[in-house]
């Protein structure tokens, strides 16, 4: 893409959704370090493209370029949501019982992608072996499978923020039924809608979406008046949203003058690893996602592989770095080593296509 070429809504959707995937791909090999050194001793010094994971790691015997678990769930989104061109619970839910639950033992190492998450473990046996319906089979996992997939929601309904919330609120749920841990998810899809829509991952952004809540579009308490003042006498802020705080929706822009502040010196910027921390919980993963996805912009090459290789859980951080500068450089942007390295890129890329026309 020429530098001066500024891409349109539906090259920036197609961008976050198969940012997501390649992000995930990249960690594939490398996940879960948590020994930086060891990381360096199978890896080299640097990741720079997609790797094969060890004999001895998650995810051993799937080859370089391919999904995690985590990617195959996205997958059964995007499927649904390009075939029906609207997000509807049952058709999913439907896909999770046919398409993957089938494929699960209830443990960790098992299934596709090589490794299950907590949450989906928590959900099969209430699904499979308790016989429980959707709707009862979510638990309190603290992390961001939520996110990962409903990602797709968010870029599918990005310019209808209500919609986006209601949908994905509930698709959480379906897993994880912390308040907290849905409200973090709403508000990273609120965050990459936005940045679909054409905006940056700056300063201003919270702006924008403390603007959504006191119009009722975003389920979010208001508790101050304007740029965070505290109320006049007498005013009282709305409090109509379902979330008790809008501070999830302020961490972006929060996050973003850090970047901007010359005396805050995070070198190399895989270290906002060390800054952040390293586990998979999402209250580690979303600052991290957001300081790489506005430090870097316009280099989406800088922003995945800095997430891959701080370790820890560093496909979680590369996914959600991959969809918020995917979104932010549009598919073109992305370097052509890691669209055609991703296994079966092209019919991923479709289904990206088929979604993207309708934002």
């Amino acid at each position: 893409m020429a530098e001066c070429e500024v891409p349109g809504i539906a090259e920036r959707a197609v961008g976050a959704l198969m940012g997501a995937l390649i992000g995930d791909a990249l960690a594939l090999g490398p996940h879960w370090y948590y020994d930086l050194d060891e990381l360096r001793r199978d890896y080299g010094p640097w990741v720079s493209t997609y790797t094969d994971p060890k004999a001895h790691r998650y995810h051993a015997g799937l080859k370089a370029g391919s999904l995690s678990q985590a990617g195959h769930i996205l997958v059964l989104m995007l499927r649904s949501l390009a075939e029906l061109d609207a997000y509807q619970e049952a058709d999913f839910c439907k896909r999770m019982d046919e398409d993957l639950f089938p494929l699960l033992d209830g443990t960790p190492m098992h299934g596709p992608g090589g490794y299950t998450s907590q949450s989906i473990r928590d959900a099969w046996k209430k699904r499979v072996q308790q016989g429980l319906p959707w709707g009862q089979t979510g638990g309190h996992a603290d992390t961001t499978e939520a996110i990962e997939r409903t990602l797709a929601i968010a870029v599918r309904y990005a310019r209808q923020p209500d919609m986006l919330a209601s949908f994905v609120s509930s698709n959480a749920m379906l897993t994880q039924i912390d308040d907290t841990v849905v409200a973090m998810t709403v508000a990273f899809a609120a965050v990459l809608a936005q940045l679909v829509q054409g905006y940056a991952l700056d300063e201003q952004l919270s702006g924008r979406l403390m603007s959504l809540v006191k119009s009722g579009e975003l389920p979010f308490h208001a508790v101050t008046s304007d740029n965070l003042s505290p109320p006049a006498p007498g005013e009282e802020p709305s409090r109509a949203g379902r979330f008790a705080s809008p501070d999830a929706l302020l961490t972006p822009s929060c996050v973003a003058v850090a970047v901007n502040d010359p005396d805050i010196c995070i070198e190399p910027a895989w270290k906002v690893s060390l800054v952040y921390g390293m586990p998979c919980a999402i209250y580690h993963q979303l600052p991290a996602a957001y300081y790489l996805g506005a430090r870097f912009k316009t280099d989406f090459e800088s922003a995945v592989l800095h997430a891959v290789n701080g370790g820890g859980q560093n496909q979680a951080r590369a996914m959600l770095t991959g969809a918020l500068v995917g979104a932010q450089v549009g598919w073109r942007g992305i370097p052509e080593r890691f669209r055609e390295g991703l296994h079966d890129s092209q019919h991923l890329l479709k289904l990206a296509e088929q979604i993207a026309v309708s934002v």
